[in-house]
């Protein structure tokens, strides 16, 4: 997920958005759970009126149902959303990877070895038993896989796959449990590949690496 630079002027309803949406993702705010306005008020420190604006921007993204006259609730999590993603993610990345292979330079490159050098630390410590490098884990994993498509050159590309990794990621969040080794070995060899500019490669392992994120999430049995 994002995180503002220091450069970044945010207002305070930037901030409860991001706050919530991080709340959603991470599963503290969980599927389905409504939304209660006056409590809410008082968690996020803002007013209802500002809150409610909140609440239909995140509708955009399907992470909040809006009730009508009822209220909002977070969106519930589903087999059939988590395939949707999946597939969406799938199509996205790989098409943002041929695009960033065939632009990449050398700062691109230093990009990558240097975000794979945290996500793999982070792993190594998840593989030890260690599971509070578990939000280490989740900021890094999107910014190495950030890193590899960074030089695509398409800001709307690259803000559409941002929203589809996060609510993707939000059903991994569900599974709360590491993919182990294997996730490990994914992005070892993704990076291998993206050094060495091997598009048909690379795009053939994120599809995998994807769809044994779904295979993950459903052997949890935390999914309805």
């Amino acid at each position: 997920m994002l995180k503002p630079t220091i450069e970044t002027s945010e207002t305070v309803s930037d901030v409860v958005f991001r706050k919530i949406r991080e709340d959603i993702i991470s599963g503290t705010l969980a599927p389905g759970a409504k939304i209660k306005l006056e409590q809410a008020k008082e968690r996020y420190s803002i007013s209802v009126s500002s809150l409610r604006e909140i609440l239909s921007r995140l509708t955009t993204e399907n992470l909040v149902l809006a009730e009508g006259q009822r209220g909002f609730e977070v969106s519930p999590a589903s087999r059939k959303e988590l395939a949707e993603l999946a597939d969406l993610r799938s199509v996205l990345e790989t098409h943002a990877i041929a695009l960033s292979f065939a632009a990449g330079n050398l700062e691109w490159e230093g990009r990558i070895v240097a975000a794979h050098h945290k996500l793999a630390a982070a792993e190594k410590k998840l593989l030890s038993g260690d599971a509070s490098r578990t939000v280490d884990w989740v900021r890094y994993d999107w910014e190495f896989h950030q890193a590899i498509v960074s030089a695509c050159n398409s800001a709307t590309l690259m803000a559409m796959l941002s929203s589809v990794f996060d609510r993707f990621l939000r059903y991994h969040m569900l599974a709360r449990s590491f993919r182990g080794q294997a996730v490990v070995d994914d992005h070892k060899l993704l990076f291998q590949l993206a050094l060495k500019r091997d598009v048909a490669g690379a795009q053939a392992v994120v599809v995998s690496h994807i769809q044994s994120g779904v295979d993950h999430v459903l052997k949890s049995g935390r999914l309805a």
